[in-house]
């Protein structure tokens, strides 16, 4: 099927489409894919919900400025996807639409995702594959991560030999291992690119360490790295997931800026490298998100795993529209029947079919 995956996410900078041909098991090719940015006005009303669903116990209901945002992300979802199909002159069969988060508790086996599925297929005259994470919450699981199984079947298109490791370096880490057999692990390393990120911020006034410039200028102090592994998320058993400011910068504070940005970097480097030999080793490190821009991080990865690194651009997959492409693909496994998570990546008590199917009147 030609289906269309359309993801707005937790930066709510915008709505990710992208077409994906596939039966939810294989990819058979990848079609066009679209931003469409939130206007400034629409993101504060986007924040307005998320400060409004704090307070929500029943997840169907929309108090207050979330029936506004709710119409607001089906509207914006609805304009990307009729401009995907018309620049791309492709009609899907399927839409694959994961809305907007506004409270996830998986604690409280809460889940909240905003978006009109029923209005959404009645403007595209599609039927709508949505909820994606309900039914693994209800059941005992985090209800995320989502993405695994549509990097396993990346990763069996592009040939590559398990054990493989996906890992996607954002603010946070987070790795998706395959194994011989076909198992999937996934769960958050450690530090992605958060902590020198702000590190850069606070000491410049720049946004990032571009190209790994001022970690390539430092030393890696390595006593204080061996301390900063020693932190006891690393020895709790996955799956398990991270706050973005669940790590400190302090211990690199009296360090000079390139040597703190080196010892920062090679400590996402160390961190990863130690999640993927938990899980058993891998023979190749393909790196999604921002750290795949740190030739620096990327070396230092490659020599922490013992194991070659590559992009996932090099392999020719889309890294900004990965996530997108992934509801495409659930949203297919959803309508066959195969199961979207299992204990391995959310900690459900078994592998768990979800998504509900919302057809066009």
């Amino acid at each position: 099927m030609a289906v269309l995956g359309m993801m707005s996410g937790t930066s709510m900078d915008g709505v990710d489409a992208a077409i994906l041909m596939t039966d939810g098991e294989a990819i058979g090719g990848f079609g066009p894919r679209l931003f469409r940015p939130y206007a400034e006005a629409e993101r504060a009303m986007l924040r307005a919900a998320l400060a409004e669903a704090t307070g929500l116990r029943d997840r169907t209901a929309r108090p207050g400025a979330l029936a506004e945002a709710e119409r607001i992300v089906t509207e914006a979802h609805a304009e990307a996807a009729l401009r995907l199909m018309d620049e791309g002159a492709m009609a899907p069969d399927l839409v694959g639409f994961h809305g907007q988060t506004v409270l996830h508790a998986p604690e409280r086996r809460l889940t909240v995702q905003i978006g009109d599925a029923p209005a959404l297929a009645r403007r595209l005259g599609v039927p709508v594959v949505h909820d994606f994470r309900a039914a693994d919450v209800a059941a005992g699981g985090q209800g995320a991560p989502l993405v695994p199984v549509y990097h396993r079947a990346l990763a069996l298109r592009a040939g590559l030999e398990p054990p493989v490791a996906v890992v996607n370096i954002g603010g946070v880490a987070n790795l998706t291992w395959m194994g011989p057999d076909g198992e999937l692990v996934a769960f958050d390393t450690g530090p992605g690119n958060a902590l020198l990120d702000d590190l850069v911020r606070a000491r410049t006034g720049a946004t990032m360490d571009t190209g790994g410039a001022l970690a390539a200028a430092g030393s890696v102090d390595v006593d204080i790295l061996a301390g900063l592994m020693t932190h006891p998320y690393f020895a709790m058993p996955p799956p398990k997931s991270l706050d973005r400011h669940a790590f400190s910068m302090a211990a690199v504070e009296h360090l000079p800026l390139q040597h703190a940005a080196a010892t920062l970097a090679a400590f996402t480097a160390h961190s990863v490298a130690a999640a993927i030999a938990r899980t058993g080793g891998a023979k190749e490190v393909v790196v999604a998100g921002g750290g795949a821009r740190n030739p620096v991080l990327l070396a230092m990865l490659a020599e922490a795993a013992s194991a070659p690194v590559v992009t996932a651009d090099a392999l020719g997959w889309s890294a900004d529209f990965i996530e997108a492409e992934a509801f495409a693909f659930l949203a297919a496994r959803s309508v066959a029947g195969l199961p979207l998570t299992f204990p391995e990546t959310t900690g459900a008590p078994r592998p768990m079919t979800g998504g509900m199917v919302v057809d066009p009147d």
